[in-house]
């Protein structure tokens, strides 16, 4: 095999359902590309048939090719990895479960053609989503606008073509907690959206849960924002002004009206519990940003490969 001019990258994790017809549309896709092409499957883990699946495919198609994790790590580590094997040109991230849809491609290989770096797919619709789903998504992205030290286009996913000279830059930073959307807008270079709306999954259930989107956007907002720990500060602050009020107040009640029922244990018990409450939300804050920096220093791998296939022996991961 050429060396490949497209790079598909497509982390997997419980896909059983929906591997098949995404192979099919893709090789419907890239049948109309101008170049050599391989698929990069990355397997999350998983614990379905979506690692013998793949297997398949590769024996079948030797443009695939595949990397399986020892364990699960994660969505945006999958990616990484992904990243970290390409030989293309023009890569390509995708999701599996087609919410992503493979033939807005040729749109973004068009405006790669044009001289743009970065295509991202920026939603305009999300097609049979909770309205809770709806409203996270939308105040997430508008709040970390507000607060990123870099312009991170809304209600955008992973879904993206990066030239490689893109993916080189992203693929010599060390960060441990990454997030892709806002490390590839950190990076520059042109930059161009393609406007779609987002399909239901086709099969399956949704992988990720409230509670990895919520470490997803915590992650996006504490890699790209010190914005947290300034709030901290104002907060400790607001919080001093107020009990420098308070200790005024009550030694006015305390000299000219000692009868005042807001002077006891009503009065001692809420500025306890607000005080309180204000430290440990501080120290939360604080403690985000240190752990952070105590996964950074460990300097462990991020990820560990128990199995791959389709690469050659100089086909090692970027350092």
């Amino acid at each position: 095999m050429t060396k490949p001019i497209y790079s598909l990258v497509i982390p997997i994790y419980n896909e059983e359902e929906n591997i098949t017809e995404m192979y099919r549309r893709l090789i419907n896709v890239t049948s109309q590309l101008d170049g050599e092409v391989e698929l990069i499957l990355i397997d999350d883990g998983s614990r379905d048939r979506s690692l013998s699946m793949i297997r398949e495919l590769h024996h079948c198609d030797r443009r695939v090719r595949y990397l399986s994790f020892a364990r699960n790590f994660g969505h945006q580590i999958a990616v990484t990895a992904g990243l970290n094997f390409v030989q293309g040109k023009s890569i390509i991230v995708m999701d599996a479960d087609l919410q992503d849809p493979p033939e807005l491609i040729l749109k973004m290989i068009e405006k790669w053609q044009q001289g743009y770096q970065v295509v991202y797919a920026q939603r305009i619709s999300r097609q049979k989503e909770s309205w809770l789903k709806r409203l996270t998504a939308y105040a997430f992205y508008r709040i970390l606008q507000r607060l990123a030290n870099v312009d991170i286009p809304a209600d955008t996913g992973d879904f993206c073509l990066m030239d490689r000279q893109v993916v080189d830059i992203l693929n010599a930073m060390p960060e441990r907690n990454r997030y892709i959307r806002g490390l590839r807008a950190w990076i520059g270079f042109r930059q161009t959206a393609i406007h779609f709306e987002r399909n239901p999954r086709f099969a399956g259930k949704v992988k990720y849960t409230f509670g990895q989107s919520w470490a997803l956007a915590v992650d996006g907002i504490i890699s790209f924002s010190i914005v947290p720990l300034r709030l901290a500060t104002y907060i400790g602050l607001l919080s001093a002004g107020i009990a420098l009020l308070m200790i005024l107040l009550v030694l006015y009640w305390r000299l000219f009206d000692p009868v005042s029922p807001l002077i006891g244990f009503t009065l001692i018990t809420i500025a306890m519990l607000f005080l309180g409450s204000v430290q440990l939300l501080c120290i939360g804050i604080l403690g985000e940003y240190i752990g952070r920096i105590y996964e950074e220093v460990k300097g462990r791998p991020i990820y560990t490969l128990k199995e791959t296939g389709g690469f050659t022996k100089t086909s090692e991961p970027a350092k």
